[in-house]
């Protein structure tokens, strides 16, 4: 590890160990594996994978509905599941935590539920420029089907959420949409910033928290928003499962989303009556297993400390910024804020005239494991002036060792290119 210059706080992790949590890094293979693509999806520990297994070998039943003690101990594990990932996010209440398949569905809930109820045409709906296209199509479908106004909060030549204009641009809104955390710049949004301002406008604050929650303590009613969604994949937890944080007085009034199973408390041939929360979001039969798994990643984070997951993860981008700078100059161009206090850790990258899909799967032939494409941001692509990037992206299980893997990968790509 490079010496701590001054001001600089030591790495509090201890990588070699964390990474035998993980039994990815221990499969024979004939290079080490440098897995850089954990915004994307993060590897799984030990831990997650026992927990679900332990579920299906030994308590596997549906949940909510058999009074037998199997069915018992199955909803007892998914309701703890959820009561860990509610203390997790600061949430004020379990019932304020709806599980979904992921963040996608989870904002999609918002939009269909909270907006039909309360947006009719002419309204404004603020985003950003920098969003996932899980927190911008959903809105563009429905502002085509209700007459809405769509405003957007640029990007700045540096990477930044440009609020040079917010009160403005929030005048009038009713809802405003924002990423925490940019998946393509690493960006950290002033999300406190933007929620009051939103509130002084009367607007309601729905925030992409999918790549933030897993690298930073969170807390929910801090941040100032209505709803937060994230991903259990991003997190060390499996696929499958995604949350939403609401407001509880918010979800009370908003109506279903799915029709189906759980979700009721009555139903008769003229209507039905909904469930209470957070049943009256989880519509037939829940993702069981992945709940269970996410309970245990989330237990696995609060064990690291979020604060030392952020401090690692900081001093191995600012790592990653010089050493890449330094070896390749401007033939490598890092999108998004130089500052790693502003930023997570995703470096998304061109190498000089080296389309990324090439440039990945040329790393791959080193072991190195990155993302290359538009990453379901096509309009910030366009923004930055590019059509892709390669992206690197680094967690709990990556050190420096990984970054000087990354780099000296590179080299290939001009030795194969003739660059």
């Amino acid at each position: 590890m490079a010496a701590v210059g001054a001001g600089e706080r030591a790495d509090p992790l201890d990588v070699t160990r964390v990474r035998k949590d993980f039994p990815v890094f221990e499969q024979v293979r004939d290079r080490p594996l440098v897995y850089l693509d954990s915004a994307a999806s993060s590897q799984k520990p030990r831990a997650v994978l026992d927990a679900m297994t332990e579920y299906y070998e030994t308590t596997h039943a549906n949940v909510h509905r058999g009074v037998y003690a199997m069915a018992e101990e199955a909803t007892a594990r998914y309701e703890r599941a959820r009561r860990t990932v509610a203390r997790f996010v600061g949430a004020t209440s379990a019932c304020e935590i709806l599980f979904s398949k992921n963040a996608t569905e989870s904002l999609n809930l918002v939009a269909n539920a909270w907006g039909r109820a309360n947006l009719s045409a002419g309204d404004v709906v603020v985003l950003t420029e920098m969003e996932h296209h899980a927190n911008l199509v959903p809105w563009l479908m429905l502002a085509e089907e209700l007459g809405l106004q769509l405003r957007y909060l640029g990007v700045t030549d540096d990477g930044l959420l440009d609020c040079s204009d917010l009160e403005a641009t929030l005048d009038g809104a009713k809802l405003v949409g924002l990423t925490a955390m940019s998946n393509v710049l690493g960006t950290l949004t002033p999300v406190r910033r933007v929620a009051e301002a939103a509130s002084a406008a009367g607007a309601v604050v729905v925030v992409d928290a999918s790549q933030y929650v897993p690298h930073l303590a969170t807390d929910v009613t801090a941040l100032g928003a209505d709803f937060v969604a994230f991903t259990g994949h991003k997190m060390l937890g499996p696929t499958g499962i995604g949350v939403l944080w609401g407001r509880e007085e918010l979800l009370d009034a908003m109506p279903p989303f799915l029709g189906g199973g759980d979700m009721i408390r009555d139903v008769r041939l003229d209507g039905f009556t909904p469930n209470e929360l957070p049943w009256k979001f989880e519509a037939g039969t829940p993702p069981i297993a992945e709940a269970i798994g996410l309970g245990a990643a989330v237990r696995e984070l609060e064990r690291y400390g979020m604060e030392a997951v952020r401090d690692h993860e900081v001093s191995l981008t600012r790592y990653a910024l010089r050493t890449l700078g330094e070896r390749y100059g401007d033939d490598l161009v890092i999108h998004g804020p130089t500052d790693a206090t502003e930023r997570g850790g995703v470096l998304s990258f061109t190498f000089k005239d080296v389309h990324p899909h090439d440039v990945s799967q040329v790393l791959d032939q080193s072991g190195v494991c990155v993302r290359a494409g538009h990453h379901c941001a096509k309009p910030l692509m366009r923004r930055l002036g590019v059509a892709a990037t390669a992206r690197a992206s680094f967690y709990v299980y990556n050190d420096e060792s990984d970054v000087d893997a990354l780099a000296d990968a590179l080299s290939s790509c001009s030795d194969l290119f003739c660059l």
